[in-house]
């Protein structure tokens, strides 16, 4: 088995390092690639340095397996054809492919058989907040059809990158110093701010990144569920936070819910308002869950639920679900 990362130095390049080891990934060999600007580095991986190679047109992909690619759409969508075309299993987690027809888009916990089927070579993990979101829906639908969803996502730092992550600590240092802060990757400051803004606005007055909750669940579920989301940036440093609204075609009550969510795969329930718990960014971050809590009727709706979420952006909101999906193929024998 052998295994290339496409962007080994970003926020999720530096994850599926760390991923692949603590997870024992079975692999003889393990390749990465990046930029000319991180072409050089090197890693320590299982106790080996691996220097950083120039990704490039051409045959350098001819003997990988998995390749899993972390370097934005615009790459993706250029190397597409060099990764895949010896038979390689490309990963993807930009947002180039999730729409396509002709390519699966994959959360384990939810819809691993789709990534059997992938004419092109490619399957694409979703956006961040819907993976997280979609993990939690699942058992609830496996009770009672989800006729619609609302949700408003709190997203940290760490949605934008590693060095918008720089720049956050950055300003609180500059404005603790009197300083102006620097502003590069957001819209606006975001120290001791919200942004309720996440990527460009669409015609229709809701951001891409809100778009993609509504698309990306519906394939993903395979549903006619409507999602309409509000997506805001948060100053917190990592981990993202969503409060969802359902309603169901039958009420479900909230020890359904509760005790759906605690067996569900990938969910952990933090659920106990008498001694103030409930999932927090500080609390899971590094976490592989995702943690819910806060749940409770809707007042508004009788055939509504309502609960909060949180989950790490950069393990199971894009590296560590990519793994677990290879790690699918791999237990059914559906690699190279």
């Amino acid at each position: 088995m052998k295994v290339a990362i496409v962007g080994a130095s970003g926020a999720v390049g530096q994850e599926f390092l760390r991923i692949l080891d603590e997870r024992n990934f079975p692999m003889d060999e393990l390749v990465l690639f990046g930029s000319e600007r991180s072409a050089g580095r090197k890693y320590t991986f299982r106790g080996k340095d691996i220097e950083v190679k120039l990704l490039k047109h051409g045959d350098d992909f001819k003997d990988i397996d998995i390749a899993f690619t972390s370097a934005g759409a615009g790459t993706s969508k250029e190397f597409a054809d060099d990764i895949t075309r010896y038979g390689a299993v490309m990963i993807d987690n930009s947002s180039a492919f999730r729409m396509d027809d002709d390519v699966p888009l994959v959360v384990p916990e939810c819809n691993a058989e789709d990534a059997l089927k992938r004419p092109r070579g490619i399957i694409a993990n979703p956006n961040c907040t819907t993976i997280m979101m979609v993990v939690v829906l699942q058992p609830l639908e496996k009770i009672s059809h989800i006729k619609r969803i609302h949700v408003a996502s709190y997203q940290s730092a760490s949605g934008a990158g590693a060095a918008a992550m720089a720049e956050l600590e950055q300003q609180y240092r500059e404005i603790l110093d009197g300083k102006e802060p620097t502003i590069k990757k957001f819209p606006h400051q975001l120290a001791y701010n919200v942004i309720p803004q996440i990527d460009v606005f669409q015609p229709n007055g809701y951001t891409k990144e809100e778009m993609k909750m509504y698309n990306e669940t519906r394939k993903i579920m395979h549903t006619d569920a409507k999602c309409s989301a509000m997506c805001v940036r948060v100053s917190s440093l990592r981990a993202h936070s969503e409060s969802v609204w359902i309603e169901t075609e039958r009420p479900i009550s909230v020890e359904e819910a509760q005790q759906a969510i605690a067996a569900a795969p990938g969910c952990t329930l933090h659920d106990d308002p008498a001694t103030l718990t409930y999932p927090m960014p500080l609390d899971t971050a590094g976490k592989d869950d995702v943690f819910v809590g806060r749940v409770r009727k809707d007042l508004s709706d009788e055939n509504g639920l309502t609960f909060w979420l949180s989950g790490d952006q950069i393990r199971k909101g894009a590296a560590l679900n990519a793994v677990q999906i290879a790690e699918y193929l791999i237990k059914v024998g559906n690699v190279k």
